[in-house]
């Protein structure tokens, strides 16, 4: 038979701690205690010793010095046992001392939250200001320079009788152009805003209004450079005279396009047109516009026959390219200023 050997071993019992004297009659710390053990002593007798010669007995000597970790808003503590938590500690607010306010009242609202209204250029009363003051002065423009107009549309078309007819323009009449170019740059603005918006109203990092006076400054900007273009190319290739004549030109088409755009502009924030209308009728008055710059440039500076290529890079160069260019930074800025979600 095989012989079995007890493999389980029995543990020796932890020896009773050694009683510990205190030095110099002072209080036993567990330090004191460590150091008079032997040196093989395991943590288990280490624990036991420290047991056996300290006992735990209540505090009887509070700290006296102040409590520095006291609640916001109330006095320091004298004495660790000065502690007690208010009543309202949590429930406490800014506006617990208003006359106002007032928390044994239910603050639950009443119904039901409403959408907030989208923005719309007929509910901004500085928009729709501005508007308004456009069109009384544009009709006080027109009012007032009829015999003017007449003469630039006999200039524009010249017949036999009209061929030497002179344009006389005085101060006035001509900053009465100059405002309709300004309101030419507003509803070029407003009208991208407005075409911005019909797909649904949007939000944008500023104000609306800040929105469309940025649109309006890149439109104004856009007039200025295509200005400059036509000073600079025309002084080179083309004679002081039809230069004048072409500037002069160019700026009563600029008020032609202002004054056209403004009712179209004034039916889409005020009457609801369809944006899909607008924006045909808007392509419609800058294509006939753009044809007017054609035929008054050929009339001007290429009289001649055969001159095809010539009308089609000078258009392209200072009337396309700008116009994309135009397109372009509107609607890049629109979008770098709308917030999408």
């Amino acid at each position: 038979m095989t012989s079995l050997i007890d493999t389980v071993t029995q543990v020796s019992p932890i020896p009773a701690a050694p009683a510990v004297k205190a030095k110099n009659s002072r209080p036993l710390t567990a330090g004191d205690i460590i150091e008079q053990l032997p040196a093989d002593a395991t943590p288990a007798q280490q624990d036991s010793a420290v047991r056996a010669n300290i006992t735990p007995e209540p505090i009887t000597h509070w700290s006296k010095r102040p409590d520095t970790l006291h609640l916001p808003g109330h006095s320091k503590g004298k004495t660790l046992e000065d502690f007690s938590i208010p009543h309202l500690y949590y429930t406490e607010s800014f506006f617990s001392t208003d006359s106002m306010f007032h928390p044994e009242v239910a603050g639950r609202s009443q119904g039901v939250s409403g959408d907030p209204v989208p923005y719309t250029v007929a509910g901004d009363s500085w928009v729709s200001s501005v508007l308004i003051l456009c069109f009384i002065l544009a009709s006080l423009a027109i009012s007032r320079s009829r015999q003017l107009i007449a003469q630039q549309v006999k200039r524009f078309f010249p017949t036999g009788s009209s061929e030497k007819l002179t344009l006389n323009e005085t101060s006035e009449e001509f900053r009465y152009q100059l405002f309709f170019v300004v309101v030419t740059c507003l509803m070029l603005g407003i009208g991208y805003f407005l075409y911005s918006q019909g797909s649904g109203p949007a939000t944008y990092v500023l104000p609306e209004y800040w929105v469309m006076g940025i649109c309006v400054a890149i439109v104004i900007a856009y007039f200025l450079l295509k200005f400059s273009l036509f000073a600079i190319v025309n002084s080179v290739f083309f004679d002081r005279r039809d230069n004048e004549q072409w500037l002069k030109s160019y700026l009563f088409l600029v008020a032609l396009e202002g004054a056209l755009l403004f009712p179209v502009i004034m039916l889409v924030a005020y009457f609801s047109l369809p944006t899909h209308i607008a924006g045909v009728c808007v392509a419609f008055i800058l294509i006939f516009i753009k044809i007017l710059s054609i035929y008054k440039c050929k009339t001007i500076f290429f009289k001649k026959t055969g001159v095809f290529l010539q009308i089609f890079l000078y258009f392209c160069a200072l009337e396309v390219i700008p116009l994309l260019a135009l397109a372009g930074s509107l609607s890049m800025v629109s979008q770098y200023l709308r917030i999408n979600f």
